[in-house]
This record gives structure tokens, sequence and C-alpha cells, in this order.
């Protein structure tokens, strides 16, 4: 190791994030679980329109991967991969809506919202502090006993 390299650390606005995420992902994914019909007649911008669409599973499945990112602030050296599945997960749901729910519902503001500001954009800043979460553990393992 060299003497001159700057440690790297795992700044607390990092966990801050973390935790925003999770809470961010488990509050739009309970919208789609228990307010699934009335949500997806607000994105499709035609209210009086009937789909076949159901958001219980997208939901569900949703709310499940905001907790555990959620709980990835907690240890976020140790349980990187819970971060690593936060975003594959984020990926897997962002994919969903696009082939599953933009197909019945048509491009619009508002799906578009939904999938940059609630999809992607979450995708980035994981993607950001699961890279900076692998240097610090590289780091720890470089130190001597």
């Amino acid at each position: 190791m060299d003497k001159n390299s700057i440690m790297p650390s795992f700044p607390m606005p990092m966990r801050g994030f973390l935790l925003l995420t999770g809470m961010y992902t488990f509050a739009w994914s309970a919208f789609f679980r228990y307010f699934g019909d009335d949500l997806l007649k607000w994105l499709s911008m035609n209210p009086m329109e009937t789909m076949d669409l159901s958001g219980r599973v997208f939901g569900s499945i949703g709310m499940l991967l905001g907790f555990l990112i959620f709980l990835s602030a907690f240890y976020p050296i140790s349980w990187q991969y819970l971060i690593l599945l936060g975003i594959i997960g984020k990926i897997i749901l962002a994919t969903w809506f696009v082939l599953v729910f933009v197909l019945e519902l048509g491009w619009n503001k508002r799906t578009i919202f939904h999938l940059a500001f609630n999809e992607l954009l979450w995708i980035i800043l994981l993607s950001i502090i699961f890279a900076r979460s692998l240097k610090v553990k590289k780091y720890l393992k470089e130190l001597p006993e």
C-alpha cells in the first residue's frame, strides 16, 4: 500500500441516501400495491379507460426491495450485496414498468416522471454508493492486521 494514498471513507450522507432510497422505493411501491388501479388511471392520462393491469405484484416486489435497500444503510461495507441487489432490483422494476405498464399506459409526462425520478435516478445514486463501498472494502482488506 502506498503511504501517500488517501484513506477512502464512507461518509454519512451516503448512508442517508441509502435510507432515503429505501424509504422512497418502499413508499412508491406501496402506492402501486394498495392504490394500484387509481394510480395507474392517473398515470394513463385517460382515467375513463379501463385497464387489465394490476400493480399488486409490482408494488409488493418494490416494497421488499425498498426494505432491503433501507437495511443496507446500517452496514453498507459488510452488506454490499444488498446495495447490489437494490441496483439490480431497480433495473428490473424500470424494465418491468416500461415493458408492462408503459405499453398499456403510453408515454406521457407522468410515466416519464415515474421512470426517470422513481427508478433511473436512484440507480445512478446506488451505483455511486456501491462503487464507494467497494473502494472502502478493498482499502480495509489491504490494511495490515
